[in-house]
């Protein structure tokens, strides 16, 4: 791969390798471009692994009035369910309706009701289902440990569920399926200028090695980092990203009992949380739940976003104000956190929205913002997880009038757009497991297509059907799969992204990390001092996260 990217003259070479840009890197390689990406670190390593992990419009969105951001991501929703099928899964959601102390009024459950026929309207029919009101006890059924004296009834309507970075590693290898150099752990140095000032390139440092990457255009799509892009760029210090932290809680499943999310409201706050049943097993049960997000401002270094014990109590009042379990900081097993990269302030005329410093980041638009420097390097941010697929035409589309623009670089065969109907790598051949929280189903969902490499590797030496960690649904063949096939080089990407283990249970994860790296080391030709650096590595990772979480906020940084 490094031979291609310092040898080879691109049309693009995209800096960023979150969903942002390996959307982008798709976008363009599918439509011909000679295409690059390139990513400091692993994919999804940043904002694009710590979501919520939902595909949806955005309930609160739709509230706050952006119609045409909730309308563009439902239809981005159904077009990820149909090239995507064995990533992304109908996910049911249950609004409880809790009257007593105030929590929700019944006038507010019926405006929700008002809201949730707007949602259906606008296009989250389009999945095939519309809302619906549950009486008290069927809404009980679904989350057994709601306070059953406070909660009147409850509607149902249906979005989808992904797991985040499992789409960014299958988005690189599609980018990849059509062309493009795709490459992680490559960081960008500089950029490479004309005489006449125009980008022409990067120049990355990989493993030591410093090269230059010819391209005729440069996208910068580096989320939280794109202000330290543009800095190289304009050698000024540009100010549009305002972060947002959001952090999530990963609990025991036994604690909440809930067979499908649950948006629950925070005591004392115009939020809401999500509750989330994860990890599904064959008798309709679950591993975990995890419950998020925060939307808070965020001023501590971008490269370090933690989990506070602020935040974990924050997020552990407003469960417990809606269970009956009595759910403490010893139950939670994993947290992770992660930055939005907002617009600070965005040309309404671009129709991307609009937020000042003054406004809650819970209250800033998720649009995103697609911009040409004078250098000619495109810069894209802002946006939200399901609406990857447009950002990246936006982007895709600025990057053709900057060749235009140069007759010397223009392709001569340039298709149109084609990710509205292109199938992800995996999806061509999936079928549906026949039976949902199974090993078959738990592979089906993750690899699509592909799960037959998974089985042959398993039919050669049938202990790799064994479990990656205890507990958790990962099998010993995922981990030898991510190396040979998904470019994971280090022990952190098998356990914190190629699988979630770190997310859902850091403890178990952490006790298992060096079994895991003995298990994959031929593969990834570590000798015993590599191993015992890529455990240590580890679990320095997870010690952190745990130091971290017992720090309140205001000395997190100090």
């Amino acid at each position: 791969m490094r031979g291609r990217l310092a040898t080879e003259q691109f049309d693009v070479v995209v800096v960023g390798g979150g969903i942002t840009g390996l959307g982008v890197a798709l976008d363009a390689a599918s439509r011909g471009l000679r295409t690059a990406l390139v990513e400091r670190h692993d994919f999804a390593s940043g904002t694009s692994s710590k979501s919520s992990k939902l595909i949806h419009g955005g309930l609160r969105y739709l509230q706050q009035g952006e119609v045409r951001l909730v309308y563009e991501a439902l239809y981005e929703r159904q077009r990820l369910r149909r090239n995507a099928p064995h990533l992304v899964t109908l996910l049911p959601f249950l609004l409880p309706i809790l009257t007593k102390d105030g929590l929700v009024s019944r006038k507010i459950a019926r405006a929700l009701g008002s809201a949730l026929w707007m949602y259906d309207f606008t296009g989250g029919a389009r999945i095939g289902k519309i809302h619906r009101r549950l009486r008290k006890q069927k809404a009980l059924a679904h989350m057994p440990t709601m306070p059953s004296q406070r909660l009147a009834s409850a509607y149902i309507y249906y979005d989808a569920q992904a797991d985040d970075a499992r789409l960014c590693v299958t988005m690189a290898r599609s980018a990849a399926d059509h062309g493009a150099a795709v490459i992680n752990q490559c960081a960008v140095t500089n950029i490479l200028r004309s005489d006449s000032g125009q980008a022409t390139g990067v120049s990355v440092l990989c493993d030591g090695e410093q090269f230059d990457i010819r391209a005729h255009v440069v996208v910068n799509a580096a989320g939280v980092w794109t202000d330290a892009v543009r800095t190289l760029e304009e050698g000024i210090d540009p100010d549009t990203i305002r972060p947002a932290k959001g952090v999530h809680v990963t609990v025991p499943w036994e604690k909440v009992r809930n067979d499908i999310a649950v948006i629950i409201p925070v005591p004392k706050d115009k939020r809401s949380l999500f509750v989330v049943p994860w990890g599904p097993k064959p008798d309709g049960t679950f591993t975990h739940t995890y419950v998020g997000t925060t939307d808070t401002d965020y001023q501590g270094p971008v490269d370090d976003p933690q989990c506070t014990k602020d935040d974990i109590d924050y997020v552990l009042r407003a469960l417990n104000a809606s269970v009956t379990t009595g759910i403490t900081t010893d139950d939670v097993t994993g947290v992770w956190a992660g930055l939005r990269p907002l617009v600070k302030q965005v040309n309404a005329e671009e129709g991307t929205g609009q937020g000042g410093k003054a406004a809650r980041t819970a209250d800033l638009s998720r649009r995103h913002l697609v911009f040409t420097g004078e250098s000619g390097i495109i810069t894209v941010t802002g946006g939200k997880l399901t609406t990857y697929r447009e950002m990246a035409q936006d982007t895709v589309d600025a990057a053709l009038k900057v060749l235009e623009k140069n007759s010397t670089s223009k392709p001569t065969s340039i298709k149109k757009c084609r990710t509205k109907n292109l199938k992800l790598h995996g999806a061509t051949g999936y079928k549906e497991p026949r039976i949902e929280g199974s090993v078959e189903a738990h592979l089906a969902h993750r690899y699509g297509s592909d799960v037959n490499i998974i089985q042959e590797l398993i039919t050669a030496n049938p202990q790799l059907s064994d479990p990656l960690v205890p507990g958790l649904p990962y099998i010993k063949a995922e981990a030898i799969y991510s190396v040979i096939h998904e470019m994971a080089l280090t022990l952190d990407d098998v356990l914190s992204r190629r699988t979630r283990a770190l997310l859902f249970d850091r403890e178990a994860t952490r006790i298992a990390a060096k079994s895991v790296a003995e298990l994959i080391a031929p593969y990834a030709q570590w000798n015993e001092q590599r191993i015992e650096q890529e455990v240590q590595a580890f679990q320095e990772i997870c010690e952190h996260e745990a130091t971290m979480g017992t720090l309140p906020e205001t000395e997190l940084y100090s």
